[in-house]
């Protein structure tokens, strides 16, 4: 009796560890996986507030491009916004491309309270099939993502970020 108590702890450890082992070899091999796709921008569609296809093509070609994943109602969010927005002069080569997964009337919301609405180098984006996260690794709000002009990955930010942070790399 004792003996078969012995195998099956034995067998149950022995699961146990082998379980584990295959979970962190997965976690590993998955961040290996989203760091190599997101080295350069990868490809996405997400609808601009027109409902027109935004992909990867359509960004700036001799800008740095910044992505910033919110929420409307996130108070980290809103701090990050108001000071892109104070600061729009030090992202005048920076396209502004922010992404929310909530309805256009909520994003366009957002757009305008934070004075960002129709500004030259700023786009808001609707992730309506709730890709980016997945795309780009977002766990979090907001997210951040720095790319050079070549479309390099410069910085990642999860996040509340102070934006000298963000514009010590733009020059």
């Amino acid at each position: 009796m004792k003996k078969n108590i012995k195998l099956i702890i034995a067998i149950v450890l022995i699961s146990i560890i082998s379980f584990l082992g295959y979970s962190i070899s997965k976690k590993i091999s998955y961040k290996k996986e989203v760091t190599e796709r997101i080295k350069t921008i990868p490809k996405f569609s997400f609808l601009s507030l027109n409902n027109v296809d935004f992909t990867q093509n359509n960004l700036a070609i001799n800008n740095n491009k910044l992505f910033v994943y919110f929420n409307s109602e996130c108070e980290y969010c809103q701090s990050e916004a108001t000071q892109i927005s104070q600061n729009l002069e030090e992202f005048k080569e920076t396209q502004l491309i922010f992404i929310s997964f909530e309805p256009l009337e909520g994003i366009k919301e957002f757009a305008k309270t934070y004075n960002l609405l129709d500004k030259e180098n700023v786009i808001f984006l609707h992730d309506s099939k709730l890709e980016f996260s997945e795309i780009f690794d977002a766990k979090s709000i907001p997210f951040l993502l720095l790319y050079s002009k070549d479309n390099k990955l410069i910085e990642k930010y999860k996040g509340a970020t102070k934006i000298e942070n963000i514009t010590k790399f733009l020059n």
